[in-house]
C-alpha cells in the first residue's frame, strides 16, 4: 500500500473508531429519560457553585434514599437529579446570597441525571464503565441537551468507584457533614473555601508536608500535574488531605472534580 493510501486508510479507520465510541455514549445516554416528577423524591442536598455561579438542589427517589441510609448499596431504578440554577448577581456580577446563606436562584439553566438499572453499562470498556450507571444532561426545558458530553460524565465519575461512583453519596446516605468548618492557616496548610484553593500558590521545602482542608459543603479533590499525576482522595466538607513533596521543583494542580480550581506548589530545598 503506498503511504498516501496507507495514510487515508488510517484516518478513516481512526474517525470510525471515534464514531464508535462517541455512538456507544449518546446511545447508553438515550436509555435515561427526564426524571418527570422527581421534585417528589427527597431534595438531599443543595449547593452554591462559586467557580461557575450556579445554586444546585439534588434529588433522589426515596426508594434510593431508604436503601443507602440502611447500609445498603444504591438499587436498580436508583435515580439522582441534579438541578443547575443560575445564581442571581449584583451590579458586580457577584452572587447574592438569601437568608439562608445560599446563593439566590435566578432561574434553571438544565438538569443532570444518573441512572441505575440492572444489567447497565456492560457494553463499556473497564476504563470507562462506571458499574451499572448512565448519564444524561436535559436543557431547561427538560430536553435532551444534545451538546452534552456524556463520556465526560463517565471519566469524572470513574475514580469514585468505592463510593458507587456517586461524589455526593456523604450527603445521599444522610452520615451528616459539619455544619461549619474553620478554616485553618499556617506553613504548608492551604484551605479549600468557595470552589477557591487560599493561598493559590504556595511554598515549601523537599520533604513538607501540604496539608489541603476543605471547608465547602461540595467535595473536592486535589490533583497534582505532572510526569506522575498525584491524586488525593475526595475530601469532604471538614476533611483534610496530605502530601509530601520529595522532588524540587514547581507544580500545577487543579480540583479533580472541578478543573477551574487552580492552584500552584514551588517546592525548594
Amino acid at each position: 500500500m503506498k503511504t498516501r493510501e496507507a495514510a487515508i486508510a488510517f484516518a478513516v479507520a481512526a474517525a470510525c473508531a471515534a464514531l464508535a465510541v462517541t455512538t456507544q455514549v449518546k446511545a447508553g445516554g438515550e436509555k435515561v429519560s427526564f426524571p418527570e416528577g422527581f421534585e417528589k423524591g427527597v431534595m438531599y442536598a443543595t449547593l452554591d457553585r462559586y467557580d461557575i455561579k450556579q445554586f444546585r438542589e439534588l434529588y433522589a427517589n426515596k426508594e434510593a434514599v431508604d436503601a443507602v441510609r440502611a447500609g445498603r448499596p444504591a438499587p436498580s431504578g436508583t435515580v439522582l437529579t441534579i438541578v443547575q440554577y443560575k445564581a442571581k448577581t449584583d451590579d458586580k456580577g457577584n452572587p447574592i446570597k438569601g437568608s439562608d446563606g445560599h446563593f439566590v436562584k435566578d432561574g434553571v439553566v438544565g438538569y443532570g441525571v444518573m441512572e441505575k438499572r440492572t444489567g447497565w453499562g456492560a457494553e463499556y470498556t473497564d476504563d470507562l464503565r462506571n458499574g451499572e450507571w448512565e448519564y444524561q444532561a436535559f436543557t431547561a426545558d427538560r430536553k435532551v441537551n444534545e451538546k452534552a458530553n456524556l463520556r465526560a460524565c463517565f471519566q469524572c465519575h470513574k475514580p469514585h468507584e468505592k463510593q458507587d461512583f456517586v461524589m455526593s453519596l456523604a450527603s445521599l446516605s444522610g452520615t451528616g457533614l459539619p455544619k461549619s468548618v474553620a478554616r485553618k492557616s499556617g506553613p504548608g496548610v492551604v484551605g479549600i473555601s468557595e470552589f477557591l484553593f487560599g493561598p493559590e500558590k504556595i511554598a515549601v521545602q523537599v520533604g513538607q508536608i501540604i496539608t489541603w482542608t476543605n471547608t465547602d459543603d461540595s467535595p473536592h479533590q486535589v490533583t497534582v500535574q505532572g510526569a506522575t499525576t498525584v491524586r488525593t482522595p475526595v475530601i469532604l466538607k471538614g476533611q483534610s488531605a496530605a502530601v509530601v513533596f520529595n522532588n524540587i521543583g514547581d507544580y500545577d494542580y487543579i480540583c479533580g472534580l472541578h478543573p477551574n480550581m487552580k492552584g500552584k506548589i514551588e517546592v525548594t530545598k
